[in-house]
């Protein structure tokens, strides 16, 4: 996926994945927009225990919701191939300016 959309479409997409999931009122994923817009990503087969766990997992903070940073770290921590895509665009990004 990554080496398909690139290093900025690959961030693009992460963020859009943010704005569905996240509470417009406060621009933060938290249980409760976590809980009501996972089934947009086919999330919906996921418990209250898991989601809570994800949100947990995510949430360097400790203030139990989830940044955009956030949201894509985890998105990242969650995808080992997601992240290998990633670091191997990276290498090639950075040898075109060596």
């Amino acid at each position: 996926m990554a080496e398909k959309l690139g290093g900025e479409a690959l961030i693009g997409e992460l963020c859009k994945g943010f704005r569905l999931l996240m509470d417009t009122n406060k621009g933060v994923i938290t249980f409760d927009s976590l809980k009501k817009n996972a089934a947009i990503l086919g999330l919906q087969d996921l418990t209250d225990e898991d989601l809570q766990s994800m949100l947990k997992e995510g949430d360097c903070d400790g203030d139990g919701a989830l940044n955009q940073m956030e949201f894509c770290v985890l998105m990242f921590r969650l995808s080992p191939e997601l992240m290998e895509e990633a670091e191997f665009l990276l290498h090639q990004e950075l040898q075109l300016f060596s």
